[in-house]
Parts: structure tokens; C-alpha cells; sequence
């Protein structure tokens, strides 16, 4: 029997107002949920994109007071939708930097999981432009498997993406989706970003859902949006391209025990470890 299942991604334009980042990304996650999709997806840096280092520090709020993640529960729980904040940017008590933290929220508004960004995108790239993003976010050490109602889901953060042990450690946990969501920049994203979206959707047999962030940012930053969901055959499903706005798509998970029987080197490779289960947070 199928195992169908609606995916919405919100693909935003977001900027240094935390406030009106709320807004914009809670109306997009509305207009994702209207279409019916179970399962809604934001990208990294959901609340805040600041023009430094320092500004994108500073907007750090601990988790049990940070506005956008009570908003953001409080939509799931209205709308009674699982809801992944792609990220946002969480200080802990007295730590000196950020973490960069993917949620996933229940329709009761509950947490389920949280997942810390491993691999830190510190580089000069041609065009002039240099990010550091070490300077503002301590890397995570754990890998994250969960569970929607439907399908185990693994999680991880757009430069992730670039480190395909990651995604083959989550396959042979049991992963049947995995979710990507970024901030890529333009000059890499036009690259990059379906190539190596479709090559983990190959790798591991599984559906691969990249919400992305897009247009032009506070520091001179530009974000290509392209928000992607991607089927284990490694077949483009919805594309938003550019702008801001959503990507819908229908999947049916069934296709992944199917992909996974024709090419099974996801299974053939013993390399790679298996990646925790997070504790339910309440």
C-alpha cells in the first residue's frame, strides 16, 4: 500500500528585524499548511540574518525565551502540523558562542528533536566574499535521527551537505527522509546545490527536503534559494526557484524500500556510524 505524505517548504527573504522575520516566515508556514501538507519545513537562519558576526551573536536568545521558537511552537500547535524550524540561533548559558539549532515540533506544539549544526562553513570564496562562521556558532557533535508519524527523518544543516558520511550514517540508521535546510550563497548554490542535493538523494535511497533561504541580505549577502524536494531516484519533485514563497510536493515513502532494493550500496558500506536518538523534550 502507498505511505503517501504532503511536504510544504517555506522559502523566505530574511533579514536583521527578528520581529518581521516572525511574521514573514509564519505567514509563509500558513500559506504551506493551507495546501494540506502534514509535514512544513524552514530553512537555516529562520529568525535572523545580521550584517556581522557580532549582530548574528547578539541575536542569540536562549531557548526558553527566544521569541521566534515560541511563535514558530504555537503555529504547529494551531495549526496542528509537524513543523521543522530549519534553524535558529540558541545560546546556552554561559557559553561564548551561538548554537545553530534545528527543531522539530509536533501539532501539540511539543519539541521532538533538536539537531546542532556539525560542520562550520569557514571560507574565502572568489567573489570576494568570506564567512567564518565559527566566530558566531559552536559546531554540534552528534548526528540526529527522528521520527515523524509517518517516516524516520534525519536531520542536518546546509554545509552538512558537503560531508556525505553524515547522510550515509543516517540511511543505515533508517533514515527515509532527510531533511537540508540552508542558506546557501548564490555563487555556490548556482554550483552546487541540485547537484549534490540529488547525489545524497542517490547515495542513501531516501526523499531529500532542502528548504532554502533566498534573495539579498544585511553585510552584502545573497542566498539562492531553489528550495528542493527530491525523491530517492534522485528526481527534482518541486523546485520554488527564485523568490520568495513556498514548494509542495506529494511523495509516496514507499519509494524508498524501492530505490533501496535496485541500489543497495547504502547498505553495502560499514564505514559510517549510526547516529543517536535525541530525547523528547517536553
Amino acid at each position: 500500500m502507498p505511505r503517501p505524505l504532503r511536504i510544504a517548504l517555506v522559502q523566505p527573504n530574511i533579514r536583521d528585524d527578528m520581529a518581521e522575520n516572525i511574521a514573514q516566515v509564519s505567514a509563509l508556514i500558513r500559506q504551506a499548511a493551507a495546501t494540506g501538507a502534514g509535514f512544513v519545513a524552514t530553512p537555516e537562519n529562520s529568525s535572523f540574518m545580521g550584517r556581522n558576526a557580532a549582530a548574528s551573536l547578539a541575536a542569540g536568545k536562549p531557548e526558553a525565551e527566544h521569541p521566534a521558537l515560541r511563535a514558530f511552537r504555537d503555529l504547529a500547535a494551531e495549526l496542528k502540523i509537524w513543523l521543522l524550524i530549519g534553524s535558529i540561533s540558541v545560546r546556552e548559558t554561559g557559553a561564548n558562542r551561538n548554537a545553530n539549532r534545528s527543531y522539530l515540533i509536533d501539532p501539540a506544539g511539543a519539541i521532538t528533536a533538536q539537531y546542532d549544526k556539525i560542520h562550520m562553513f569557514d571560507v574565502d570564496l572568489p567573489n570576494g566574499e568570506v564567512f567564518r562562521e565559527s566566530n558566531t556558532f559552536a559546531p554540534g557533535d552528534a548526528s540526529v535521527l527522528t521520527e515523524l508519524p509517518e517516516a524516520k527523518l534525519g536531520l542536518s544543516i546546509c554545509y552538512d551537505l558537503r560531508f556525505p558520511g553524515l547522510y550515509r550514517g543516517l540511511a543505515q540508521a533508517g533514515a527515509e527522509i532527510i531533511s537540508v535546510p540552508a542558506a546557501f550563497t548564490r555563487n555556490t548554490g548556482e554550483a552546487h546545490w541540485h547537484v549534490l542535493l540529488r547525489a545524497r538523494a542517490i547515495e542513501t535511497g531516501a526523499f531529500v527536503v532542502a528548504p532554502a533561504m533566498w534573495g539579498d541580505h544585511p553585510g552584502g549577502r545573497q542566498t539562492y534559494g531553489h528550495s528542493l524536494i527530491i525523491d530517492p531516484w534522485g528526481r527534482v519533485l518541486a523546485d520554488a526557484g527564485e523568490g520568495v514563497g513556498i514548494a509542495v510536493a506529494d511523495i509516496d515513502l514507499d519509494q524508498v524500500a524501492k530505490a533501496r532494493a535496485q541500489i543497495p550500496a547504502w547498505q553495502n558500506d560499514p564505514l559510517y556510524s549510526k547516529p543517536t536518538m535525541p530525547a523528547t523534550k517536553p
